[in-house]
């Protein structure tokens, strides 16, 4: 168990580190667009990313409260 809370671990970082900004030239200290992301629809490789993130977020809790 604890190998594979290791391997998750570690997944969930490459991951989290793969991910590109949510930031698209609105700058939000100088009082840019506030419906920034109103309009933004993941496709493709994002939305994979995005379920990938979470289902590997799910395990890694699992994992936690197992090896608890």
């Amino acid at each position: 168990m604890t190998i594979a809370l290791i391997i998750v671990s570690i997944l969930l970082i490459a991951i989290v580190l793969l991910q590109g900004g949510a930031d698209e030239g609105g700058n939000i200290i100088s009082g840019g667009n506030s419906d920034l992301f109103a309009n933004r629809k993941e496709r493709g490789g994002e939305l994979f990313m995005t379920r990938f993130t979470f289902v590997l977020g799910v395990a890694f809790m699992i994992l936690c409260a197992i090896i608890k």
